[in-house]
């Protein structure tokens, strides 16, 4: 093993999977500081899922190799499990036990003896806002409280790694909201924890650095604040309106790119345009115009460049792609 290799929570080296005719990834590498929060970012199929598999031995590698924790798993995915904790999904939860007793049974797999499991149990059900759930069947629990319990059996042995796959898609605003709390939480106290997902926002928010896959290749890996300093002085607005009397306003983007020569504009979809430049942008001319064309402007809003932008810049998905994922996975929020 190599020496460095000892001092890193994760290190892949050429990882690929194929499907048939499907190389789902395709000669993947990276490495994961200890204590760092890793984003792996992409749309769905992009072979996020397929990577955490391989990461966590629910899938075998075709190529490469994987250490975890100093430990070449390579062959034997399980070399490192006392390390790690998983969360793919809920079904690793029994739905007739109660949220302790889930907890309790999560902690005997790992040898911990009764009362110590009892004690970190009701210690993580109450840290998770779970504590009046305690002892209700799982089968009764929302998506947000199963997502959160699921995590807490993900970490009840006090793993050095946490692997998250998209642990907010799905559950409702408030859940999710308090799930990425507890996911900074469990960042500040050391824990390294490999996340990925397809929410934008939620990985500039929570990351030290983050992995760009696509098509189950990585195109770009950097900290958050390196990817952002290309667009820290872009400025950016965007236009809410709607067509007065019937009008036609399809050719409206192409109007406006021919008669604002220094403004680039963006449809990111019927009735929004987004409008950027390097320097401050004259929002007051172009509602004018937009009105003169038979348009009802309703907004106009200067916004902060943000990850999207580089996200769309590196690997040419349009941010509506993603949007219209994140619409859909909200849509089977329970």
């Amino acid at each position: 093993m190599p020496e460095e290799i000892s001092d890193l929570a994760i290190v892949v080296e050429g990882l690929t999977k194929r499907f048939s005719e499907v190389t789902a990834v395709n000669s993947v590498s990276f490495e994961v500081r200890r204590g760092e929060l890793f984003g792996f970012l992409g749309p769905n199929g992009a072979g996020k899922s397929t990577t955490i598999n391989l990461l966590t031995g629910l899938a075998r590698p075709d190529a490469g190799r994987i250490w975890i924790g100093g430990v070449d798993c390579t062959h034997n995915p399980k070399a490192a499990q006392h390390l790690t904790g998983v969360v793919i999904d809920e079904s690793n939860l029994y739905a007739e036990l109660s949220g302790f007793d889930n907890l309790c049974f999560c902690a005997s797999l790992y040898g911990i003896r009764k009362a110590e499991r009892e004690m970190r149990a009701r210690k993580l059900l109450d840290e998770f806002g779970l504590a009046a759930a305690a002892d209700r069947k799982f089968a009764t629990y929302s998506k947000g409280m199963k997502r959160k319990l699921a995590i807490a059996a993900a970490i009840i042995h006090e793993p050095q790694i946490l692997f998250l796959d998209e642990p907010t898609t799905g559950i409702d605003v408030a859940s999710a909201r308090q799930i990425r709390q507890l996911i900074a939480a469990l960042r500040s106290r050391g824990t390294t924890v490999f996340l990925t997902t397809h929410y934008i926002e939620e990985a500039e928010r929570l990351c030290d650095r983050i992995a760009f896959i696509v098509n189950g290749r990585i195109v770009r890996i950097d900290t958050t604040e390196n990817l952002l300093q290309p667009v820290k002085q872009k400025h950016l607005v965007q236009i809410t309106y709607s067509a007065a009397n019937g009008n036609n306003l399809e050719a409206l983007p192409t109007l406006l790119a021919k008669n604002f020569p220094g403004l680039a504009f963006q449809a990111l979809s019927p009735g929004l345009i987004q409008v950027s430049a390097e320097q401050p942008i004259p929002v007051g001319p172009l509602v004018r115009f937009l009105e003169e064309q038979g348009a009802e402007v309703a907004e106009a809003r200067r916004m902060r460049p943000s990850l999207e932008e580089v996200f769309v810049e590196i690997t040419g998905i349009e941010a509506e792609a993603m949007r219209r994922e994140k619409e859909k996975a909200a849509g089977g929020a329970a």
